[in-house]
This record gives structure tokens, sequence and C-alpha cells, in this order.
């Protein structure tokens, strides 16, 4: 009999994890086992998933590197464990999160989906069930006992980007993200269709190197009409700042 494939699914908070407060009408986090009594199709996959919940769902908007590096390590500790890993984050930061994790993960050779939804998992037309299903179904994908999509990428209303290329473009439709710079990796609709041609695949016989150091000491700059010499300076006099990047016209 064929080895079940396994999902670790984390849960850091966000939108799809949210129900309403009876008493102000508010939305309030609360945990991963609720999310699994309104999707009882998660039962049906016949895949081992797990799941990991931080003790405190994050509010997207209140994201910090220290995140990324408490994620890389549950990451770098499950490696061995897990065909495929699914992370449900908030919207607003998601794209954040999936650059960072691309970069700290070099050579991690296992899809890490990251997912969420434009409307909580409890609302009757809320795009979580079907974000998070998908998202489960491509971390699990192989083909000849490889991954598929052995990239960090994030999964949103039926489209699969890369991480490090996405960003969000607005928050009032389910197609809250785009990739202007590269085509999207794989298109959901009766079947999943991978674009193979526009995923990176890795070298297998190098070891993971895993980062879990960050230097927050650096500043961004994006240039703009009018922008002053004082203002650039405050920045570039800004203590301990090591590094500054410069968004600049194309000209």
């Amino acid at each position: 009999m064929a080895k079940k494939k396994s999902v670790l699914i984390i849960y850091t908070g966000g939108t799809i994890g949210m129900i309403t407060n009876p008493e102000t009408g508010a939305y309030k986090p609360f945990d991963f086992e609720q999310i699994s009594k309104q999707i009882p199709a998660l039962k049906s996959f016949g895949f081992d998933l797990e799941t990991i919940s931080f003790e405190k769902p994050i509010d997207s908007a209140d994201l910090k590197p220290d995140t990324w590096v408490k994620l890389v390590k549950i990451l770098r500790k499950n490696h061995s464990k897990f065909d495929g890993f699914v992370i449900l984050h908030g919207t607003d930061t998601m794209a954040y999160t999936a650059s960072a994790l691309s970069f700290m993960l070099q050579d991690f050779y296992k899809p890490v989906i990251l997912t969420g939804s434009q409307l909580p998992v409890e609302m009757l037309r809320t795009d979580g069930k079907e974000n998070l299903i998908t998202a489960i179904e491509i971390a699990a994908a192989q083909e000849n006992g490889r991954a598929i999509v052995p990239e960090v990428c994030i999964y949103f209303d039926n489209k699969l980007f890369r991480g490090n290329r996405t960003t969000k473009r607005n928050a009032e439709y389910f197609d809250a993200f785009d990739s202007p710079n590269y085509p999207i990796l794989a298109e959901a609709g009766i079947t999943i269709n991978y674009k193979r041609n526009n995923i990176k695949y890795p070298e297998y016989n190098k070891i993971p190197t895993i980062h879990e150091k960050l230097d927050t000491n650096i500043a961004i700059i994006k240039m703009f009409p009018g922008i002053s010499q004082k203002f650039i300076e405050a920045v570039f006099n800004t203590k301990d700042l090591k590094a500054v990047i410069l968004e600049t016209f194309g000209s």
C-alpha cells in the first residue's frame, strides 16, 4: 500500500480564522479546531494532516520579522516528517512573509504554500474553504516521488504565485494578489493546471540551508517626485543603519 501523503498546516492567524463577536459585530480570532469544523472536507483527503497553531493568533498588520524566524524553525524541525506545508496567514502581510521565507529556506525542496481568505471561514460566501483545500492539495502533489511545486508560494483565488514575486493588490475582491513581473505557477479549475516551465526545480543533491538570523537595520526609500534631500539624509543618518534599498524610477 502506498504511503499516505502528509501535510503540516501552520495556523498563524488572519481573516480565515476569525468569527463574529455576537456582542460587537467585530471579528475576533479563534483556534484552528474551529476552522476544521467549518471545513469537513478536510477529513476526506486521505492525507495525514497535522496542525500547529500559534498560541496567540497574529493580526497580519502586527507581523514582525520574529514571526518569520518562528516559522522557519517550525519548518526546519518538521522538514523530514512531511511532504508539504501550508501556512494560514493574514492577507495584509502575506506577500512579505512569502518573500522572506523564500530566501530563508534555501534548497528546502518541499512546497510551502501560504494562503488565507478575504472572508472568515464561518461566512457562507467565504473564499477560505477553497483556498485551504486546494493549498493542501498542491502541498501534497508529487510526481515520481518529488514535489511538483518545490517552492514557497501563495495560493489565492484559483492561482498559485511564486512567493517572492507576489503583491497584494486589493482588499475588496477575492483575487487579492497579483504577480505583475512573473507568470503564475498553477491555475485551479476542474483540475489543477501546473505551469511547469514557470516552476523552479532545485538541485536535489544539495543540503537544505536554513537561515534563522535577520538584520532589521535596513531601510527602504521609494523615490517620488519632490522627495527632499533632508528626507533622504534623515534616513541615512538613522542610528545603527547598515543598508538602504532605493526604489528608483526605471529611466
